[in-house]
């Protein structure tokens, strides 16, 4: 595939995801709302463009489902993970190149954090043996790294 049609794809991705999220309807909360809107976006040109726009009331946000939530986080939260998650956020690797950018013991351990990534769904495989960070998870995953950053007092602010 022609780096201007993954381009292209990902732009289109990203258009039909911020329709589909206008179309929803808003979560309903059970208890009264406290007010407010957490918001993120982005316009990010590192593998292709995505465009990125999304708003929440902090209610809605408190209450979304725990399990799935939990999952990211944990996956995020293995400095290996990040890592590869750093590599592919600027493009496809396949594990032989992972392996060596990020230097863990062997080849297996590479496959089990790609394992636990895909099944947060963090990383994909695309084609046989490469790994990449769907478009759509681009934005979102640069959002929780910087918050992470924001938490941990790394801004400099």
């Amino acid at each position: 595939m022609s780096e201007e049609f993954e381009s292209r794809l990902a732009e289109l991705e990203a258009r039909v995801a911020e329709l589909e999220r206008r179309e929803a309807p808003e979560p309903l909360d059970a208890a009264p709302s406290t007010g407010g809107m957490i918001a993120y976006q982005g316009d990010v040109h590192l593998h292709g463009t995505v465009r990125w726009d999304i708003s929440y009331s902090p209610d809605a946000i408190v209450d979304l489902p725990i399990p799935s939530m939990s999952e990211v986080l944990a996956a995020l939260g293995h400095p290996v993970r990040l890592q590869i998650v750093r590599i592919l956020l600027r493009g496809p690797a396949n594990a032989a190149d992972l392996h060596a950018a990020v230097g863990v013991g062997s080849s297996g351990q590479i496959y089990h954090h790609l394992k636990t990534l895909s099944s947060a769904n963090i990383v994909e495989q695309h084609g046989r043996g490469d790994y990449r960070i769907a478009a759509k998870r681009v934005v979102p995953l640069l959002v929780s790294m910087l918050a992470a950053a924001d938490i941990a007092g790394d801004l400099g602010t």
